[in-house]
Order: structure tokens, then sequence, then C-alpha cells
């Protein structure tokens, strides 16, 4: 239920009173002045307040009714009503006969003004339950009691959507320009604050679009995470990185996005510090061994690669090789070397690897080491 404070009350009497030549108090449900132009009547107990609340009729008291009550001077009195529910009195001092006239005004400015407040302290609270509930929805077990106020709330939870993270270079808040921009430019998306660097936008997309096959990724799509950086750049939005997933069709995939997607942004400030926008469909292998790579069985596969420290052109010769999908006369010409020139470097670095790149478990070791290990990668 909706409670006059004292800040709306003195809020109401400082705008009736910027107008009439009359004092304004506002009582509480209790009658208890909590507002007033004369700042001695404050904290004070209305009895004619008190007849109002318990008659919920305008109350006028003249010079005589007045000086048989405590605490009250002449005036007109009247209820403030919100939903058809008694919330507060209105008073006016001053002669009956000369206030009656502006009772009905200010009582409709009072209650317009707390109708006001009501949608603000509604909004605000719609907005941080929303957030409740969307890290609910994303992170932590949401059984479908919060699913179904999700709904109720307008959340739409059953909307596909596609993971985008965002790294910040500085903290910010949910009124950030860069947040409002993204809230405005699909509407139905989610964003929300993590850790605090750190900003999910569960971007919502059409359910066809949602369907398409993960290797499908739309130009107008990618143009407008690349037009999103240009964006940051020109306004001075503290976005260090973008990654993004494919678009989940429920939530329990969406999660698992999240997930993936905070993986690649793992893998990219230790693998591809330079590279400022990332799709996981891209990078989809490395990101799940990054993920394990300290597990016992994935320790020395890094290993290997690490011996080409020292030899960049082998490495470059290794990136080709996988470029071109291990077709030796395409990667020769892409390296404008000889066959045999790319035979021998091929050689070399099975050398020093101990993994043959002609092999297809021996080029896998080296494909993954190549792409989860510090330094050696772009």
């Amino acid at each position: 239920m909706f409670a006059l404070d004292r800040a709306l009350a003195q809020d109401i009497v400082d705008r009736a009173m910027a107008i009439l030549p009359y004092n304004v108090n506002v009582m509480d449900y209790l009658g208890i002045i909590i507002g007033s132009g004369d700042a001695g009547r404050l904290s004070t107990r209305h009895e004619g307040a008190q007849e109002v609340l318990a008659t919920c009729q305008v109350v006028e008291i003249d010079a005589l009714a007045a000086s048989r009550l405590g605490g009250v001077r002449p005036g007109v009195n009247l209820p403030l009503m919100l939903d058809h529910q008694l919330i507060g009195v209105l008073g006016i001092t001053g002669d009956p006969e000369q206030v009656r006239v502006y009772g009905e005004l200010v009582k409709m400015t009072a209650e317009m003004l707390m109708e006001q407040r009501r949608q603000q302290a509604d909004r605000q609270w719609r907005r941080q339950r929303g957030e409740e509930l969307l890290a609910r929805l994303l992170w932590g077990d949401c059984p479908d009691s919060l699913v179904d106020e999700a709904r109720h709330l307008g959340l739409q939870p059953q909307q596909p959507r596609q993971a985008v993270l965002m790294r910040l270079s500085e903290p910010l808040d949910m009124s950030h320009p860069l947040v409002m921009r993204l809230s405005s430019r699909y509407p139905q998306s989610w964003c929300l604050l993590r850790e605090p660097t750190l900003l999910y936008w569960c971007r919502a997309v059409e359910r066809e679009r949602s369907q398409e096959r993960s290797h499908e990724r739309t130009p107008e799509r990618g143009y407008d995470d690349a037009h999103l950086l240009e964006q940051a750049t020109a306004q001075g939005w503290p976005i260090l990185r973008i990654a993004t997933a494919e678009a989940a069709t429920s939530l329990p995939a969406l999660r698992q996005a999240c997930a993936a997607t905070l993986d690649l942004l793992d893998y990219a400030s230790h693998i591809r510090p330079a590279q400022r926008l990332l799709h996981l469909q891209d990078l989809r292998l490395p990101v799940l061994f990054w993920r394990h790579r300290h597990d016992w069985l994935a320790q020395d596969i890094a290993g290997s690669i690490m011996r080409l420290h020292e030899h960049p052109q082998l490495v470059e010769t290794l990136d080709r090789w996988f470029e071109h999908s291990g077709e030796s006369q395409v990667c020769a010409e892409a390296l404008g070397i000889h066959r045999n020139s790319l035979r021998y470097r091929l050689e070399k670095i099975a050398e020093l690897t101990g993994c043959n790149p002609y092999r297809s478990d021996d080029l896998l070791r080296l494909y993954l080491g190549r792409h989860v290990t510090p330094g050696l990668c772009k």
C-alpha cells in the first residue's frame, strides 16, 4: 500500500503555498502533521485530521470549534485519496469561508502528485525486481514460479535472445547512455551489469533468425556490433571488447551461451588482447579447450607448440597451413614459397614439436596449442 512520506508531504505543501496566501498542512494516516508551512507544527497531532480519517469526509473548523480542539486552527481539512483508499489529510489554515474555494483544487493537485510518486515507486520496484529476476534467470536455479513472475513483469523469458557480453574499462550504472542505447536499439532486450565491469546484453532476436544455422551469421548483425564499437570510441563509452554467441531459443540454452561467452572474453584477454570483437562461432573449439586447459589431460597440449616460440616463420607457416586446410600448393602460394620449402618447414615443425602436421591427431594438438598459448597467437 502506498504511504505518504515527509518528503512528498512537504513537496505538496511547498507547491500549494507557492500559489496560496495560506498555510497548508499534510497529515498522515495517523493524523500526524508531516508537512507544513509552519515548522513548529510538524510532528504534532491534528484532531481535525483524525475526524477526517474517521469519517472520510471534509471537515471544516471555524474559530469556535478550533478553540475546543487541541492542536487545531480554523481551516478546511480534506481526505487525500489514492485508488479509492484514504491515504492522509490535507489542511488549509484560515477562515473556512475564505479557503473553502481552494480546497478541492489543492486536493486534486496533491492526489496527482501522490499518483505520480506511486508510479515512480512502482517503476523503480519493477526495475529492481526485474534485475533480481534476470540474475536468477541467467545464473541461478530458476523455478517455474520465477519464470512466471518474469513473464508477468513483461520480461518475456520465452523470447529468443543472443548473448552479447561486454568487458568495460570502468564501472557504470544502468542510467549510462551505453545501457540506454542498448535497451532502446533492440526492444525486449535484457541488460545487466556484473562484477562490476561486465555488461550482459541479451539481445532479443526474431524467432526465425534464431533458427538460422550458426555459421550463417548475418552481415547486418556483425556490422551492428562493429558500429557499436565505433560509436563507443566516438562517445567515450568504456567498452574494451565485445563477445557474442549464437542466438538461444530457451533459457537453459541462453545460460550456457552466457557462460561460454564469458569464457570467450577470458580467452581473448589472454590470447587475443588486441581483438575487440569476437564471435563464439569462430572460436568455439579453442574456447572449449581454453575452458578445460587446466585439466590433467590437457596440460601437455600447449607444451608442444611452445617450442616454436623462437621461430616466428614456422608459426606463420603453421597458421597458413591451418587456414588452407593442409592444401600444399595453395598454402605455399600464400606464403610466397615453393612447395619444397613448405615441406621443409613442416618437417622442421614436426622435429621441434614432436607433432606431424600431416597427421590429423597431431594437427589437432598443434591447432589447439596454437590458439591457447599466450604470447604466441595474434
